[in-house]
């Protein structure tokens, strides 16, 4: 899953932005799973990217649920 900047994420609708976020919640489970099984993450910054845009996705969220 590619990385979503905010202004990318302002255009999606809030169906989209839902799907979004269930599929990066569930990529990060799986990389912190390999990490806590002792293994190593193939690209340990990809967790790093992988918050961020989740923090993005709920700020938008917020945004929306606020403005209406």
């Amino acid at each position: 899953m590619a990385i979503l900047r905010a202004s990318e994420i302002s255009q999606f609708s809030d169906v989209e932005i839902s799907e979004q976020l269930d599929k990066l919640e569930l990529e990060l489970v799986q990389d912190l799973g390999k990490v806590s099984a002792g293994g190593a993450p193939e690209n340990p910054g990809r967790v790093h990217e992988i918050k961020r845009t989740i923090a993005r996705i709920k700020t938008e969220q917020n945004k929306r649920r606020n403005k209406a």
